[in-house]
């Protein structure tokens, strides 16, 4: 099983996908830290069926994917913020609306175009196969841009996350701040789309996290838990997917899950000891 394993790094596409992969997932928990604790755990799901859609469309339109679906859900999480803060309508029925009109817009293009084909599915449950040497690329430097951003904002988001009045109250610009991490929220997404796909990225930002809450009693440590189970359930669940041929995406939220309950077995545990 070994020398099996150490095959997967003959094939270039495995290397790629290696690496896109594992720099989304060390990326994607730490925005869903603040999404988990802020309640707004659903926006990530609404966002991936935007993305849905907007690949639908560049299909059919015959454009790069990547590159159009970038701009609409970063647009589109704009949006969401705005109509979070508006009187016409709020929170999960922003999410919803938006989510249920993109996936809506992205089947009836497919209908009018060539229906339901292989690509589709791609982004739908996700391919290692479908990151190329220009995806990889521009997959990686935003994922850079993406951790210097959140670095230089760790405060301020640390601030917002858990009391946003006195964030407000203290002179800090929040609504700024929320569209700045809707902007990298809306990034990883996309960028996760092409490895997890639409219908499971969004176990990727929000179930290590949960994960790490379980254990650790810090935000910073929280942090930094979700990076590490982020990244080991992703090099586990790829092995997995190379070694008996299972969907890589389904396997790394299936780690994933396995770690959260693992997580879960552990704090209750030491809850015991404690106490004894």
């Amino acid at each position: 099983m070994l020398e099996e394993l150490l095959s997967m790094w003959d094939y270039p596409f495995m290397v790629r996908a290696f690496l896109v992969g594992l720099a989304v997932s060390a990326v994607a928990p730490l925005l869903g830290l603040p999404i988990v604790l802020r309640r707004l755990s659903m926006i990530g799901d609404g966002l991936s069926h935007v993305g849905f859609g907007a690949m639908s469309a560049a299909l059919a339109l015959g454009a790069a994917p990547l590159l159009f679906a970038l701009p609409c859900v970063v647009g589109c999480a704009f949006i969401l913020l705005s109509l979070r803060y508006s009187r016409l309508i709020k929170g999960d029925a922003a999410i919803a609306l938006l989510s249920t009109a993109a996936l809506a817009a992205g089947v009836m293009i497919l209908s009018l175009s060539e229906g339901m084909n292989t690509d589709v599915l791609n982004y739908l449950f996700g391919t290692i196969l479908g990151t190329s040497e220009g995806d990889a690329v521009i997959s990686l430097s935003l994922c850079a841009a993406i951790l210097a951003c959140y670095i230089a904002l760790c405060p301020r988001i640390m601030a917002l996350t858990f009391d946003p009045r006195f964030a407000r109250a203290s002179g800090l610009d929040t609504r700024r701040l929320n569209f700045a991490l809707a902007l990298m929220t809306a990034l990883v997404i996309v960028l996760g789309m092409r490895m997890m796909g639409a219908l499971l990225i969004t176990a990727v930002l929000v179930v290590p996290p949960l994960a790490a809450m379980r254990l650790a009693r810090t935000f910073l440590g929280t942090l930094v838990g979700a990076c590490a189970i982020s990244c080991l359930s992703f090099c586990l669940g790829l092995a997995a997917s190379f070694l008996w041929s299972t969907p890589a995406g389904a396997s790394v939220v299936a780690v994933n899950l396995a770690m959260l309950l693992i997580c879960h077995l552990a704090a209750a545990l030491l809850r015991r000891l404690g106490r004894a």
